[in-house]
Formats: C-alpha cells, structure tokens, sequence
C-alpha cells in the first residue's frame, strides 16, 4: 500500500511539473538563403526565455519554467502550416513568429482555429492583421508605414523623381512595392518602370537592362538581401550605378557581403519597421551589447522584437494569472508593456500602436542609421 501511495504521489507530482512548464513557439527560416533573419528572431525569443527563467518568475502564484518550442519553416508557406500544426499538437501556450509575411499568415489561420495568441517579431504585410484574427498581433510597424516613410525619404532625402521598382512576388515584397509606389506619387515622384522576380532568382540581367533604359534614379526592391545583393552585382556589372532602396529585408550588413563588395558607401537606403531614440537607446545598446555576449555574433534586425514579444506575452499570461491561452488573450489585447524597442500596445486589429520607422544608410558595408520617424 505504502509503495503505490508513493508511486501516486510521484506522479502527481510530475503532473504539476508539467503543469508548470510554459511552451512558447516560435518558427522562422532557420535554414535556406535568409537563414540568418530566422536564427536572429530565434536566439532573441531564446534570450527572452532565459532571462525569464533566470529571473524565477511565478503565474498565479506558482512558479512556472519557460520553455522555447523551435521549429525550422525553411520560408515557405507550406512548410509553415505544417509546423503550425505541429506547435498546436504540441500545446504551446503562445506564438513568436513566424519570421515572413508569406508564411505567417497562413499559418495565423491554425493558431486562430486552436485560440493561440501570435505574436510575429517580423512580418509587416497589412493583410495578416487584416484577416479578422483576435488571435493574431505584431510588434513592428507595416508595410503601409514603411512605404509612406520610405517614400517620403525618396522624394525629401534622396531627390528621387523617377523610380523603377521590381518585387520578388512574395507578400511582403509585393505590399511594399504597392504601399511606396502609392506614397512616391503622393509626393509627386513617378514610378518609370514594374518589373518582378522571384526570391530564388539568380539572374537579373534581362530585368537590368530594361531598367536601364528608363533613366531611373532610383531601384526600389521589394525582397530580401538573398536577392538584393546579387541584383547589386549585376547592376554594377551592366555600367548601372544607381541606388537602391528597399525595406526590412534588405536592411542586413549581409547585402553587402551578397553583392561581392560591390555596394559603395551610401548606395542603399532601406528601413527597419521599429526604431528607438533619446534615452531608449541605452536599453536597446545593452540588448545588442548582451546578445553578442550569448551568441557571438551581432543582432541582425529583429532580435530585440522577438525578445519583447515572448516577453510581452509572458506580462500577459502574469496579469492574467494563467498561462491558458484564453485566459491571457483578452489581456494582451489590452496590454501596455515597455520593451526594450519600446513601449508595446495593439490597437484593434493586433497592430502595433504608433510604431515607429528607422531608416538606414551603409558605410563600410556596416548600417548606420538615418533618421528614425513615425
């Protein structure tokens, strides 16, 4: 008798252990040509992690372990529904990511259906906040706030009129494509050429030179650095000494190692969806200072958004007292939290409120920044 009162007793007690553990997700490219945005928002949601464990934090007054559930969605929108469903399986309690717009919002449409808060690091596509999701947030600015600031900067900072832009057909290059050709017309500039390609491509050369022929001052692409750089390449290869300007995606010290050195001081502008200023910089300093310490390498872009989205959500699940997903929801819609990226609360749809634009320069192949905006 003495022996299965035990065995029940262990048991229970590995029932509350469970119990205990908080399963957060997160899925990005981990492998493939953007691999470094994906390992970037990892080791900023893994940072998260730890620091909450370190710190002993407790959920209606029992202490709870924070665990990091990664998946590799490899940036595609099929592999990302898959994971989805995987994570879901698995029970976590809330979602970092995923890292693009092309795969978060199909996955959106599974943590939705099983009520798991999502918080993407990343995507800026308007359309995943615009599905109706009660589930779906992000803590960066989108596209339609990128586009209205970076083309604003092309007209005011950069004189440029004439513009050709080309887009990789994702989601997110399509949006951003759309939302600064909508705000360069605004501002009286014109867009003298469309051209498209893919986020695979290779060649760029036939694009090139229609380009070209349009006298452009200006490329703007919507896309990723994969891309961007070797397009760079060949635009100086075809005697097309222009400047690029792109958004997020483009905005990596790797464009520069992508396009064979060929990018020259100050030839590329492009803008990160988030942005601090004034005495804010010393926290996000310290972040970039701590991050490098942990992983030996610098933050890339949208780290310190990853690690203030765990970290919002976990305020949440705190004040809420439960880490149920529908207890904590109503709570982070409502949530006022102070990241290190700045302070975070969502209007209605699950967009950040008054989310702010930095924009970016290179010299020496290093970013430096521009002006940060609204």
């Amino acid at each position: 008798m003495k022996k299965i009162v035990m065995l029940g007793a262990l048991a229970a007690a590995g029932m509350a252990s469970a119990q205990d553990v908080v399963k957060i997700g997160h899925a990005a490219a981990v492998t493939g040509p953007v691999a470094y945005f994906g390992k970037d928002t990892e080791n900023g949601a893994r940072m998260a992690i730890e620091a909450l464990n370190a710190r002993g934090v407790a959920i209606g007054g029992r202490k709870v372990k924070f665990e990091l559930m990664a998946e590799d969605d490899a940036g595609d929108p099929k592999q990302a529904t898959s994971v989805a469903q995987k994570l879901v399986d698995a029970k976590i309690h809330g979602m970092v990511g995923h890292e693009t717009s092309g795969t978060t919002i199909p996955a959106s449409k599974i943590y939705h259906a099983a009520g798991i808060p999502q918080i993407s690091p990343s995507s800026t596509s308007p359309k995943y906040t615009q599905q109706g999701f009660n589930t779906s947030f992000r803590v960066v600015a989108n596209d339609v706030q990128l586009g209205q600031a970076l083309g604003r900067y092309a007209i005011g900072g950069m004189a440029a009129r004439r513009v050709a832009v080309v887009d990789d057909r994702t989601a997110y290059g399509q949006g951003l494509v759309t939302e600064f050709s909508r705000s360069l017309q605004k501002q009286g500039g014109s867009v003298v050429a469309r051209e498209f390609t893919h986020d695979k491509a290779t060649d760029f050369s036939a694009i090139i030179t229609r380009i070209r022929a349009t006298k452009p001052d200006l490329v703007f692409f919507g896309g990723m650095s994969a891309t961007a750089g070797p397009m760079l390449r060949q635009m100086k290869q075809l005697g097309m000494n222009v400047r690029m300007m792109g958004g997020d995606g483009i905005c990596s010290d790797e464009i520069h190692k992508l396009s064979g050195g060929t990018m020259t001081d100050g030839q590329v502008v492009c803008a990160e969806a988030g942005g601090v200023q004034g005495e804010a910089r010393a926290g996000m300093d310290k972040f970039r200072a701590d991050y490098r310490k942990r992983f030996g390498i610098d933050v890339q872009i949208n780290a310190p958004y990853a690690y203030d989205a765990v970290m919002t959500m976990a305020e949440a699940m705190v004040k809420a007292g439960s880490p149920a997903p529908s207890k904590y929801l109503p709570v982070l819609a409502k949530i006022q939290y102070k990241g290190v990226t700045g302070p975070i609360a969502f209007d209605q749809r699950g967009d950040i409120r008054d989310g702010t634009i930095t924009l970016y320069s290179f010299k020496g192949g290093k970013r430096s920044v521009l002006t940060v905006t609204k």
